[in-house]
């Protein structure tokens, strides 16, 4: 029996990658073990959203390449998105990966795995970004894919790398909106949705193993069922979950702004289950900007959607992200950004400086933003959501709130952690727990009752009552 590590890097969309390849091979009775150190094979599923996760990745698959010359592993895999971009590069440049398994290649991870597989089929060549190697400059447009588009049901094996009170369910892979900066799309293939009926068992399957929490996710949840004929396919799907009863909290990440339907949000009001919760990456709010980036809307019609969203959903929590120094970003264009964002007053916000990934329609244009101004602005921004979150947290202190617990902290050894139906799992603050009553601890996974005591700039402190 080998023993596999496994690195998952970047989106919880790729986490679910990679527990997909894990359940495979523990079903064919591999040992997956935490310990790098431990492990006969390893792999590394990579990200290659932005310049930074590429990097990261990158650095990641030369770390466990020396682990290979110094420990147990006899083969090295690489998977996921950096796969897509950069095949041929990554077998020429890093001679000690075994195989590659791209994201419509999940079930190859088991021939992979195995030394006498066939090895895969490369794509066309392109450059890995790796440090301190001269590589020739990208093609400016990505080749079409080589394989067939994948998507996983609920037959498929999973082992999750979650809290076992939470996990995440992706119900569409892919993407068809035409963004500038992405480039998702090429690698990830257009978009396609699970059967309901699929999400459902799948949900259900899940909350009788335990889980409370389920996080819907796909590159735009609020295109769900589309391709399948459906019609407000979301606000159907999230119906039909709320009324799973094992299920405490249900919660939807990433929706497009102009698919946010009333129907939506109505569903989502009316239903106990079904998270008050709204991540809405919005980009930018100048026109100007906004239309460069091939997205459209302004500022103004944002904020009629946040206040309809507010009205609708009463103590709805929002989450955005925005990209600063776009290409042509000036500064009376970024200057409503600012604005906008302090009209908006987001629970939760995340800012990308821009990255110029030379396989997106955005690399094409002129007038890009110099390096300095794209993270001053970047943390100017930051610097607004900081004070408004410290504003919006402390408005929070008297309140009784139900508290979904994650367990012990990691920082301190007598403080518990947990997280409010408007925090997202990883990305948002934390509620931490330093009171209970009669110092009974509570089980990870349980909710309880908490009275908010004091406020930081993102987490929130509380007593069990």
């Amino acid at each position: 029996m080998k023993k596999i590590g496994f690195v998952s890097l970047g989106c919880p969309k790729n986490l679910v990658d990679s527990e997909v390849m894990m359940g495979l091979l523990a079903g064919e009775g591999y040992e997956i073990t935490p310990r790098a150190e431990e492990a006969e094979v390893l792999v590394v599923n990579t990200c290659s959203f932005i310049e930074s996760a590429q990097q990261e990745s990158v650095d990641a698959i030369l770390e466990m390449a020396e682990l290979k010359k110094s420990g147990r592993a006899r083969r090295l895999i690489v998977a996921g998105c950096l796969v897509e971009r950069y095949r041929s590069e990554i077998q020429r440049d890093i001679p000690e990966i075994d195989a590659l398994v791209g994201t419509n290649e999940l079930p190859d991870i088991l021939r992979a795995v195995n030394p006498e597989s066939k090895t895969l089929q490369p794509a066309p060549a392109m450059m890995l970004p790796t440090a301190g190697r001269a590589l020739p400059v990208l093609p400016a447009a990505l080749p079409e894919p080589v394989t067939a588009p994948y998507l996983y049901d609920e037959l498929t094996p999973r082992l999750r790398a979650t809290a076992g009170h939470t996990a995440y369910i992706k119900i569409a892979e892919g993407c068809d909106h035409p963004c500038a900066f992405c480039v998702i799309p090429h690698y990830r293939g257009k978009f396609r949705s699970r059967r309901p009926e699929s999400v459902l068992a799948e949900a259900r399957r899940l909350a009788a193993e335990g889980v409370r929490e389920i996080v819907l996710i796909g590159q735009d949840t609020t295109c769900y069922g589309e391709d399948l004929g459906l019609r407000d396919g979301l606000a159907g799907l999230l119906a039909q979950l709320a009324a799973v009863e094992e299920l405490a909290w249900i919660r939807t990440l990433y929706f497009y702004p102009n698919k946010v339907t009333t129907r939506l949000l109505e569903t989502i009001a009316a239903h106990p289950r079904l998270c008050k919760y709204i991540d809405m990456p919005l980009q930018h709010a100048s026109p100007a900007v906004l239309k460069r980036m091939r997205r459209g809307g302004t500022g103004e019609h944002f904020l009629r959607l946040l206040e309809k969203i507010r009205s609708l959903i009463p103590g709805v929590a929002l989450r955005t992200t925005f990209i600063t120094g776009f290409p042509g970003e000036t500064a009376a264009e970024f200057a409503e950004l600012c604005d906008f964002v302090a009209a908006a007053e987001f629970d939760w916000m995340g800012v990308f400086g821009y990255s110029d990934e030379a396989t997106s329609q955005a690399h094409q244009l002129a007038d890009k933003v110099d390096e300095k101004t794209v993270a001053a602005r970047r943390d100017r921004l930051m610097r607004m959501q900081k004070k408004i979150s410290r504003r919006r947290r402390r408005a929070e202190v008297g309140r009784r709130v139900p508290v979904l617990v994650e367990g012990p902290s990691r920082e301190a050894d007598y403080l518990w952690e947990g997280r409010l139906e408007g925090q997202a799992p990883e990305i948002d603050g934390k509620i931490w727990l330093s009171e209970f009553p009669g110092d009974q601890a509570p089980r990870p996974g349980q909710i309880v009752t908490a009275e908010i005591i004091a406020a930081h700039d993102y987490d929130l402190v509380a007593r069990v009552l």
